[in-house]
């Protein structure tokens, strides 16, 4: 029965979860912050694998708009297999891992510890080799997830990364977006009924796009790694704009393209891409709180709350991941166990 499955369970945690977050890391992280600036850090490098690679990207776009630093997503093979690292200089090297066991992502931040660059683990085992190798640790206080498909690791490692940069901006206003973030994940959760009987039409997709821009496009990478996860179903991240740089000659009548656009900046170039898709004869689903986004959907599933687009990766992930689950079970797939995976894959 799903709603017994580790996933489904894990996937309903996630608003108290990232509560007990906020409450137990929000000191720790000031002070991080506060010692990341006595040391003068001009930019940011993150070493990370598969879902915690994507939120690297919500990295990149919140370091970059809140507190004006550049952010760069490693290349841990230089460090692993070539031996070639590049000097970090003036740079916090931060390693995000669910289990922080993996030895390619070690080895990047134990580089970056070596050359005297400020290195932090964000992961949910702190005595984890990641944890031991990096000057600060941020623990993702999950508990043990038991599902291969990691869903609150994600959030939390979200919430973290909201937390840094809110504390290097010392911006109580995020602070007060990020402490009250819990009660709109609840709302999420309450579409699970609806996005299951809109997976229902997709029982038999092979491929689709999924699509997002700005600080959704992590959202767009992980939501896509989720439904190839659990569903086989071979799904292509994007963001509009490189859609459009060649991908969209993939489109032909009914060809399945999820859209992921809550609303911001971004709202009206996603309502113009969605008008092309149109044009072109794509089935677009639509997951939107804007009205205008929605009017453009073949299928339209409303994200019944509206935050700052900063913070929207951590909502619009959740009906992201009821997707993929009520996919996976629509495909009649076991969602705790997809075929070939195991929940820490150590890489080199």
């Amino acid at each position: 029965m799903l709603t017994q499955s580790h996933l489904y369970q894990e996937i309903h945690q996630q608003p108290d979860i990232l509560e007990n977050v906020f409450d137990k890391e929000r000191a720790n992280i000031q002070r991080i912050a506060d010692d990341l600036k006595k040391r003068h850090i001009t930019n940011v490098f993150i070493a990370a694998r598969g879902t915690s690679d994507n939120a690297g990207r919500y990295a990149q776009y919140l370091f970059g708009a809140v507190n004006q630093l550049p952010v760069g997503l490693a290349t841990p093979s230089l460090y692993s297999i070539y031996h070639r690292p590049p000097k970090f200089q003036d740079a916090l090297v931060v390693g995000i891992s669910q289990s922080g066991a993996s030895p390619d992502m070690v080895s990047v931040v134990a580089t970056a510890k070596q050359q005297g660059a400020a290195t932090l683990a964000i992961t949910n085992v702190p005595d984890s080799p990641l944890g031991k190798n990096a000057d600060y640790i941020i623990s993702l206080h999950a508990g043990q997830e038991q599902s291969v498909a990691a869903t609150k690791t994600y959030t939390t490692q979200l919430l973290a990364l909201a937390l840094l940069s809110a504390a290097l901006a010392r911006d109580e206003e995020m602070f007060a977006t990020l402490e009250n973030i819990h009660p709109h994940l609840h709302t999420i959760l309450q579409a699970s009924d609806e996005i299951a009987r809109v997976t229902e039409r997709y029982r038999y997709m092979r491929v689709c796009v999924v699509i997002g821009r700005g600080f959704n496009y992590c959202t767009a990478f992980e939501t896509a790694l989720k439904i190839k996860e659990l569903s086989y179903v071979l799904a292509e991240p994007y963001s509009s704009a490189d859609f459009l740089h060649g991908p969209v000659a993939l489109v032909e009548e009914a060809f399945p393209t999820l859209v992921l656009a809550p609303s911001g900046a971004m709202q009206q170039e996603m309502g113009q891409f969605m008008q092309t898709l149109n044009e072109r004869g794509a089935e677009v689903i639509a997951m939107s709180d804007a009205p205008e986004i929605l009017k453009h959907a073949r299928v339209a599933l409303p994200l019944r709350v509206t935050v700052p687009e900063w913070v929207s990766p951590l909502t619009t992930i959740v009906a992201g991941q009821l997707f993929a689950m009520h996919l996976a079970n629509a495909r009649d797939y076991d969602v705790d166990r997809p075929r070939g995976l195991r929940k820490v894959t150590e890489t080199h």
